[in-house]
């Protein structure tokens, strides 16, 4: 391993996207994802990469698609208010199937809310932001140390599948600032988005091998000409209204990411062997999580932590398995029970669902957990 630093998490998210190969970040300030941008604008020309301040939230999302279509890994950020901003053009990476991160740190709403308080009450619209039917990768960091690893998977995850991906941070971990044991250069997988391996125009810009599901990526500006648009397009990248290619690729588009759902879906257990009663969680919740399923053993409690570190794809085949073997659900989250749902969805009834949730721009405490836990 390399150096141990004092690191906050926005910082920690910069250097792992950094150390992922992001080379570009456009980004506009918004409390509390600003020292993602300053980060940015501090580091990049160090590595030879480039950070613009764009005019709005709009505008900086379609300015890192624009560099990503060049080949350049490249980042945006923001928060609530302007992650609702970024949905449509969210969209359009999906369809144009353009590889991106953006970062939401998440703060507490609806509008402009409590700007620098604690949320997690974006991640729906992480999932049905943007309309019509569209692949979703997310991914939800509950240290400092993950927001920097989780950063390299966010990339590692949109160059191979090509895909915006969704960071979906927390402002707890966001601001947090702890001792971080970062990688040394090289020990992290970093994947690079694959390109044809010679440019011809007898094969289409969106063309896939027999078998395949993501098409290979050329680059604007490395030999070969193609249309992008926003439009249904046929294997050409130009507009199409034929019905059976717009099944095709939305279908498509779809697949790449259910069908790798093994590839992309990553989850932690703790404790989870022996459990009656289980803390489903995710992001910052997760350490208030931990210390009350800590407290609940030392009471005899035979508690266990399911902690989400994809939130999309949902994780429905682990947190099946586990619903089936232990009598309680504890859900912990920094909102009204949005992904409270999706465990419903998946429980079937099997275990007792118990919920603890704040919207008032305070932290969720150990002891409120724990409450939770041992009624009944």
């Amino acid at each position: 391993m390399g150096k141990t630093v004092l690191m906050q998490g926005n910082e920690a998210c910069v250097e792992g996207a950094i150390a992922a190969g992001m080379r570009f970040f456009a980004g506009y300030p918004i409390t509390p994802s600003t020292e993602v941008a300053e980060q940015s604008a501090l580091r990049l020309p160090q590595k030879g990469g480039r950070f613009i301040q764009m005019e709005d939230e709009i505008g900086s999302i379609a300015c890192a698609i624009g560099a990503s279509a060049t080949g350049v890994k490249a980042m945006t950020a923001t928060s609530g208010p302007g992650f609702s901003l970024k949905q449509e053009n969210i969209g359009y990476a999906c369809l144009a199937e353009i590889p991106l991160v953006i970062v939401d740190v998440q703060r507490s709403g609806p509008s402009t809310g409590l700007p620098t308080s604690p949320s997690q009450g974006d991640v729906m619209m992480a999932r049905w932001g943007t309309h019509g039917d569209h692949p979703v990768i997310a991914l939800a960091p509950s240290s400092v140390k993950e927001a920097y690893t989780l950063a390299v998977r966010c990339f590692n995850l949109s160059e191979k599948y090509r895909t915006p991906v969704l960071f979906m941070m927390d402002e707890i971990i966001g601001h947090l600032r702890e001792g971080v044991e970062l990688p040394e250069p090289g020990e992290l997988e970093v994947i690079d988005r694959e390109e044809p391996e010679e440019y011809t125009a007898k094969t289409p810009a969106y063309h896939v091998e027999e078998g395949q599901l993501v098409p290979k990526m050329t680059n604007f500006g490395h030999g070969e000409r193609y249309n992008i648009t926003g439009l249904i397009h046929d294997e050409d990248g130009f507009p199409t209204n034929n019905n059976a290619k717009a099944k095709a690729l939305v279908t498509r588009l779809m697949r790449k990411i259910d069908d790798n759902y093994d590839d992309i879906v990553q989850v932690e257990e703790i404790g989870t062997e022996d459990a009656d009663v289980v803390i489903f969680c995710y992001g910052g919740t997760a350490r208030a999580a931990q210390t009350a399923m800590e407290e609940a053993r030392a009471k005899g409690i035979k508690c266990g932590i399911f902690r989400a570190i994809t939130l999309w794809p949902f994780p429905d085949r682990e947190l099946e398995q586990l619903s089936g073997k232990v009598k309680k659900i504890v859900v912990a989250e920094h909102n009204y029970g949005q992904l409270l749902r999706e465990v419903e969805r998946v429980n079937k009834g099997r275990a007792e669902l118990a919920f603890v949730g704040k919207v008032d721009g305070t932290v969720i405490t150990p002891q409120e957990i724990l409450e939770k836990v041992e009624e009944g």
